[in-house]
């Protein structure tokens, strides 16, 4: 069941860059980022009420807490620089070096989780490394525009806190019911993002955000809650060297949506790279 969730967490997953990149277009990222948390929260919350798991909250120990607090850190810190990545560069650029997380998540799980090392694993990471090579596109007018480094330096912070927050996920949800301990973590990341907000002042620009903006923001938020809670589920049943990278699957769906919706340019040595990731990482699965 833990595979059925993990695949459902990345089909969410795939749909929140795009609503978001299509939601930050003339907002600031950082206030995007705060206002989608609003919706994550409640929608968690909700969910925990639903369920009745709100009980067990005085049961949690002080080691699980921590740890969900550290992931919910964590997660701010990677929204926070991928929002702005999405907001400089392409979305499947962006994405493909945000998913990267995938082998540093395997490579954090096998040193500090102690999971077990195969040489499937290790073809895998090869695999999806080389893939995610592949779609970053590299050309001479971005290499000399100061802007081409900037999405790239914001996705790969995106992608190492990203790949921290699976590892402190995984120890911090032992023991808590998935859909409360993924609650506790949303408080933190909103009450991160509304800080970092307050202190640029730009919560005066709430009143300039357009409606489609806030439909997109809204959705944005409502799919990141759907896949946390997939996430989540089956980060505490499966390892985290297998749940990590099948959630990263969701570059299918953000690819599929770049193209499509967006219309962005995917010429075939990003089409070879995005194979050799899946191919990667339904390789785990063996």
């Amino acid at each position: 069941m833990w595979i059925i969730y993990a695949l459902a967490a990345a089909f969410f997953a795939g749909f929140v860059s795009v609503l978001a990149k299509m939601g930050i277009k003339n907002t600031d990222s950082n206030l995007a980022m705060a206002l989608r948390t609003v919706v994550v929260v409640g929608f968690a919350w909700l969910i925990v009420f639903a369920v009745g798991s709100h009980t067990s909250i005085t049961t949690i120990s002080h080691k699980s807490l921590g740890f969900l607090l550290l992931s919910g850190l964590s997660t701010g810190g990677s929204w926070m620089c991928c929002f702005k990545a999405l907001q400089i560069g392409d979305v499947n650029k962006v994405v493909s070096v945000d998913k990267s997380s995938t082998i540093l998540t395997m490579l954090l799980s096998m040193c500090f989780l102690r999971e077990e090392v195969t040489r499937i694993k290790i073809c895998a990471m090869i695999v999806i490394g080389a893939g995610t090579y592949l779609m970053i596109e590299r050309k001479q007018a971005v290499l000399n525009d100061s802007k081409g480094y900037k999405w790239l330096f914001y996705a790969a912070l995106s992608a190492l806190f990203a790949s921290m927050t699976a590892i402190l996920g995984k120890v911090g949800i032992e023991g808590v019911e998935s859909s409360l301990g993924t609650a506790i973590r949303t408080v933190v990341v909103m009450a991160m993002a509304w800080l970092i907000v307050f202190m640029q002042g730009k919560q005066k620009e709430i009143q300039r955000i357009d409606r489609r903006s806030w439909w997109f923001i809204g959705l944005s938020g409502l799919a990141t809650g759907l896949s946390w809670l997939c996430y989540y589920h089956a980060l505490q049943e499966g390892p985290v060297s297998i749940v990590g990278p099948i959630d990263k699957l969701s570059i299918l769906v953000t690819a599929a949506f770049g193209y499509f919706v967006l219309h962005e340019e995917l010429k075939k040595q990003a089409v070879i790279g995005l194979g050799m990731i899946v191919a990667g990482t339904l390789s785990l699965l063996i």
